[in-house]
Formats: structure tokens, sequence, C-alpha cells
């Protein structure tokens, strides 16, 4: 957005004055290169200056293009202060013009694996949003240093190709459509906007806890920085090992197309015996979509647990299991996968 015709766009004066800073306009042109977007979206702000940048530039992009956009603050109670904090980011939002709603976590809490299940609370309160409104497109403030920290942590747990390139610009998951339009953004340039924008973000003390994978990485690839490590060079790699990932979901999508039938009136799946008949990447793969399609699940079911599987399948061992929310059986030389309905 040039900032010579800047004045004769219609944006909220609030909004707009920020895009006066040189170094704003230049993000906001690089968001709108990476975030080219048909319909509606919905926006998850957390109130941390990546979700803060974010909820920023989207706005300007919505009015700029006249499209629909509502923003989401989830409260997960995990704190004492959460619930003020949600309330306080409500607030620094409204006051440049954004209006955004509270979406609660309720029920108990978990005392374990905290951030994995509290991530998936949050996609499933935001999903669900998404299904009100009819509003296809999530969009999510992870950034470059994300990209690194989750390539690190697939690799820590002996992820395949799909896990360490798991993080996309943008990836359809039960038909929503999750965006991360700030892969190629720094940390430090989102903090620069939240800061100048708002004058304020949250800071997450979970983020200095080292009992998180998560935050022991992220020291561990700080220090890896300083001896020798290039965040550019690994992205590039990252890169790399997308296309070769997309040469195998071609694969994949092919046997889906092929070897698979939906029943949509029993709401059953239907595999014959050739979809277990190719290399063992493309099955694996092949069998986790298909019950994270029939079971409506937003996370992949473990890795080790459709090894086990497959394995029985391959030892004609196989008879009948549930897992990720689906049951699977076998009859015959067909493999059924249908939705397990808990009450």
């Amino acid at each position: 957005m040039s900032l010579k015709n800047l004045s004769a766009i219609k944006i909220p004066k609030l909004i707009k004055s920020k895009l006066f800073n040189k170094r704003i306009n230049n993000l906001y042109q690089l968001f709108e290169k990476n975030f080219q977007v048909k319909g509606g979206f919905i926006v998850a702000v957390s109130g941390g200056p990546d979700s803060l940048a974010l909820a920023y530039l989207a706005k300007v992009y919505s009015v700029k293009n006249k499209i629909d956009c509502k923003f989401f603050i989830v409260d997960h109670k995990l704190r004492k202060k959460s619930t003020k904090e949600a309330k306080n980011v409500k607030k620094i939002l409204n006051n440049i013009g954004i209006k955004s709603n509270i979406l609660t976590w309720k029920g108990k809490k978990p005392t374990k694996n905290i951030q994995a299940l509290a991530r998936q609370k949050r996609y499933e309160l935001l999903f669900s949003k998404c299904k009100n409104f009819k509003i296809k497109n999530l969009v999510i403030g992870h950034h470059f240093d994300d990209l690194l920290e989750n390539f690190f942590i697939r690799l820590v747990r002996g992820s395949g190709l799909k896990g360490l390139v798991s993080f996309g610009k943008k990836n359809n998951i039960n038909e929503i459509n999750l965006i991360r339009p700030l892969l190629d953004f720094k940390k430090k340039d989102l903090v620069f906007i939240s800061s100048y924008v708002f004058e304020f973000f949250v800071t997450d003390p979970s983020n200095e806890d080292t009992k998180f994978m998560r935050i022991r990485l992220r020291k561990l690839i700080n220090e890896l920085q300083k001896n020798g490590l290039n965040k550019d060079k690994m992205h590039l790699t990252i890169k790399n090992l997308k296309s070769t990932d997309q040469a195998i979901k071609f694969y994949v999508e092919q046997n889906k197309n092929i070897n698979s039938f939906f029943d949509s009136k029993k709401k059953e799946l239907f595999l014959n015996e050739n979809f277990f008949k190719h290399p063992y990447e493309v099955v694996f793969r092949s069998l986790s979509d298909c019950l994270k399609l029939v079971g409506e699940m937003y996370n992949l079911v473990r890795g080790k647990k459709i090894d086990n599987i497959l394995k029985k399948i391959s030892e004609n061992k196989f008879s009948k299991e549930t897992l990720g929310r689906c049951i699977i059986k076998k009859v015959k030389r067909t493999v059924i996968i249908s939705k397990e309905y808990q009450i």
C-alpha cells in the first residue's frame, strides 16, 4: 500500500494513522502478498504480540478489500488472571475500532499435557464459530520462529516427513481452511507492530517455563544460533522438504480417490484391499486422513497407533479396533471405518 495513495483509501482513522509508519506499511504489504483469501474469515487473538499484530493487519486487509472479518479471543481459564486479560485484550482491540468476542473453555481443566490439550480445545471452539457463521477460513498468528520450533519438536519426536513440514501457510481441516499468513514474519517485527499500534501485549508466563518442550527447544535454538545455526537456511531446508512432501501427497490423494468409498447414508468409509498395496508412507498417510475425516478430529492420530493397525492388517491379524473417535473393522478383504458415537 503506497504511502502516497494512503490518504485516498477508506480505512478508519485510528487504524489508518499507523500505516503512515514506513516499517508498518512495508510489513502490511508483505502480509497482503501472503494473505490472498476468498470469502470471510475469523481471526484468533490471544493477546500476545503475534496475534495482536495479526489482528491489526487482518483488520486493515478486511476493510481495504471489503471482506467480512470476525475476531475471537479464547479464555482457557488455566490461570487466575486469564479472564481479566481476555477482557483487557477485548478493550484494547475496541480502542482502535476492532470489535471482538470472548470464547470461554468451560469444564474441568487438565493437569497433564496442558499445552497440547489447551491448543486442541482452542481450535474446537474456533472451528465451532466458523461453522456457526458459515465461514471457511480461520486465521492464526504462527510466524517464522514458530515454524522452526515446530520442526525441531517433530524432529525430537521422531516424526516422518509429513510431521516435519506440517506447518503450512494453508491447511484444510474438516472443511475449514487454517491459514497462517505470518510465516514469513520474524518475531521482532510482530512485537514492533503490537507495540507501535496498541502499546500493549500480554506476556504469558508459560513462555518461560522450561517444563514445556517447546520452551526448552526455543532456548536451544537460540544457543545453536550463537554456534552457527542460520535460521534462513533452515527455512530453505524446510521449503525443500515441503516440495518432496507435495509429491507424496499426490499419490495419497490418488489412493484415496481410487481405493476408498464413502457411504453417505451409513456414514461409513470402505477401503478395498488395493488401498494397502502402496509404499508404506502412502498407505500410512491415506489411513491417517481417513481417520481424521470420519472421526472429525483436528489433531492427527499418533503414528505408533496407526503403525500397529497397519502391521496387524498386513499380517492378517486385524479384526476390530477403536482409534481417533472411529471404529475400524475388517470384513473379509475390506476395511470399514465408522464414527464412534459417544454418549
